[in-house]
């Protein structure tokens, strides 16, 4: 489905149905160098069970047009100009690494005491703080293949790896490593750096979570090594009302390494019965 944010025209995926403003709406945010894709399996689901569904690509990524935005605010503040342009009053955030900063600093700022349009966010593989390696973000800056390779190859645990070891993935026909560095190969040169770069620069996670007035779930992975668990427990205990869900063996990419658990964890937080 394609959308005008901004003059911009911007691709969203609907999982299957069209968007109705009926049914409490759910928008799901993809991490830097990626688009709606990494959502597949949870997007369908939702949107065939009492959802409207807006998986979307962000600006510069995917299908959409425009430039990537250099900051995690200016997204939080793109996603609320996404709900306008869908003709949606709020709705629950889903993210993932840069796109749960870019949920959580939505929800801060944009929950119950600020115009109520964040009702709910789920947060997977977040962190107070994302700091970025100098080199990688040059890499990335400069479109190189090293820096794909270095964020898909430490964004996936043992799933993700295979071996015997690590199982594989979980989705018959999927190989999580080739996948991942197709996709973020399918992205123009440089938009991983603006991406990694916006994760870096953002310091302002502990303040944004104790804004949070919204129900937070934060799901996290055992052998994540980009946003470790500890610090994912750490900055929930910031939030009001939050929950946490460690799904064992499971690194970074949380949604593709471990999809059922997420989705079972995703329908049981967003209060809906899987059938």
């Amino acid at each position: 489905m394609q959308l005008t944010v901004n003059g911009t025209p911007v691709f969203v995926h609907t999982g299957g149905r069209e968007i109705d403003p009926a049914r409490p709406a759910v928008v799901l945010i993809h991490g830097a160098g990626m688009d709606h894709s990494v959502w597949s399996l949870q997007s369908r689901y939702l949107a065939h069970h009492g959802r409207s569904v807006l998986a979307v690509d962000l600006p510069g990524h995917g299908r959409s047009g425009g430039e990537p935005l250099g900051s995690i605010a200016a997204i939080a503040d793109w996603v609320i100009a996404l709900l306008d342009a869908a003709g949606l009053e709020r709705a629950a955030l889903i993210g993932h690494s840069m796109g749960a900063l870019v949920a959580l600093d939505a929800a801060a700022r944009h929950g119950a005491h600020h115009g109520g349009r964040v009702e709910a966010i789920a947060l997977l593989g977040i962190a107070e703080r994302m700091p970025v390696h100098p080199d990688l973000l040059a890499a990335a800056h400069a479109g190189e293949q090293s820096a794909i390779d270095m964020v898909v190859g430490w964004g996936h645990g043992p799933r993700g790896h295979g071996g015997a070891q690590g199982g594989g993935c979980p989705t018959p026909g999927l190989a999580l490593i080739p996948g991942g560095r197709r996709l973020m190969a399918s992205v123009r040169p440089g938009v991983l750096g603006v991406d990694l770069a916006a994760c870096n620069d953002y310091g302002q996670g502990a303040d944004a979570a104790a804004a949070v007035d919204c129900p937070a779930l934060f799901l996290l992975g055992t052998l994540d090594k980009m946003t470790p668990a500890k610090a994912g427990r750490s900055l929930a205990a910031r939030v009001k009302t939050s929950q946490v869900v460690v799904l064992p063996q499971t690194g970074h990419m949380v949604m593709t390494e471990a999809p059922d658990a997420v989705l079972e964890a995703l329908t049981s937080f967003l209060s809906l019965r899987r059938g």
